[in-house]
């Protein structure tokens, strides 16, 4: 989330005209993320999140976008809905960006979760998995192996511009990956979140209350999601791997769908896969940063550093255990 576009108090109050959600009380702009503008909205009737879709989202996948979330909701899962109009029309338009007004869910996201924590995400991830198995729509993931390398070409070469050696790494973590990433039928795959980090989970005490921000939701190997968890949930502040945390994690996972002995080999290469998808990202937004815009830019070499430990031996000895 951040602000990328602003909403005056004139567009928002022509915005809800539309709708029938009551008078705003609380509108203001929410920094976290990179991708959209958000907002937090108050009305005397209900709380929401207005979002505006820019950078990477096409605004011809809006549709399957907010119908997933509204199919998620329909199945039981802490998720947010979308808002329709009074003409039953979820996607809008606002200041020149499509734009939908999301339904608030409550809880809190957490900056360092812990054992129970991982746990609860393993088995919401696997609930999410075959929850979607019902799911008609498909999205295939434009940041898998082709993406990425359209980002590096983007980069133009200037990823030693955020530290000295990081060009050669991406390109020799680019040729591995490209040589031994899985074919679609190799592994089970349908409808992922893709970008499951803890700011996306939202908790009261150890029970999650939501699941937010669909935007790169995909079809794509189950245990990719895994490995995109892995990723952003189980190292600390300090970028040093939790084992206890993956292990509670792949536990709870398995406890709701269990991962087959292929699914399983091939977590460390999804990892890598995962490490390099958010470090390209992640480069391409550092190099090219908006000076007015109300964002924080995240830094890049969090995520080479993961996936060098990805390549070690120490998580293909945890999976083994």
């Amino acid at each position: 989330m951040a602000v990328y576009t602003k909403v005056s108090d004139t567009q928002l109050a022509h915005f809800l005209s539309a709708y029938d959600v009551g008078m705003p009380r609380t509108f203001k702009g929410i920094a976290e993320g990179v991708e959209n503008s958000n907002f937090y909205l108050e009305t005397d009737r209900d709380r929401f999140i207005l979002t505006l879709y820019e950078k990477r989202v096409n605004a011809e996948e809006l549709p399957f976008f907010l119908s997933l979330m509204q199919y998620l909701v329909e199945a039981g899962l802490p998720t947010a809905a979308p808002v329709a109009d009074r003409e039953g029309e979820a996607l809008k338009a606002l200041n020149g960006r499509p734009a939908a007004l999301i339904q608030f869910v409550t809880g809190v996201s957490k900056d360092q979760p812990d054992e129970e924590d991982c746990a609860a995400l393993g088995i919401m991830l696997a609930r999410l998995h075959k929850a979607t198995a019902g799911f008609d729509g498909k999205r295939e993931n434009n940041l898998s192996v082709d993406g990425w390398k359209t980002l590096i070409e983007r980069c133009a070469g200037r990823a030693d511009e955020c530290s000295d050696g990081l060009n050669a790494f991406i390109n020799e973590e680019m040729a591995a990956l490209d040589k031994e990433w899985p074919g679609g039928d190799d592994l089970p795959r349908g409808v992922i979140h893709a970008d499951l980090f803890p700011d996306n989970v939202l908790f009261t005490g150890h029970d999650i209350t939501g699941i937010i921000d669909f935007y790169f939701a995909c079809t794509d190997f189950y245990a990719y999601d895994l490995a995109v968890c892995l990723n952003s949930w189980c190292f600390d502040a300090k970028r040093n791997f939790i084992p206890g945390h993956a292990k509670a994690m792949i536990k709870g996972y398995e406890a709701t769908r269990g991962l087959s002995d292929v699914e399983k080999k091939s977590l460390p290469l999804l990892a890598r896969g995962a490490s390099l998808r958010f470090l390209l990202t992640r480069l391409y937004d550092w190099l090219n940063q908006e000076p007015n815009a109300l964002v924080t830019v995240k830094d890049p070499l969090e995520y080479a550093e993961k996936s060098r430990f990805f390549r070690s031996d120490e998580f293909r000895n945890l999976l083994d255990d």
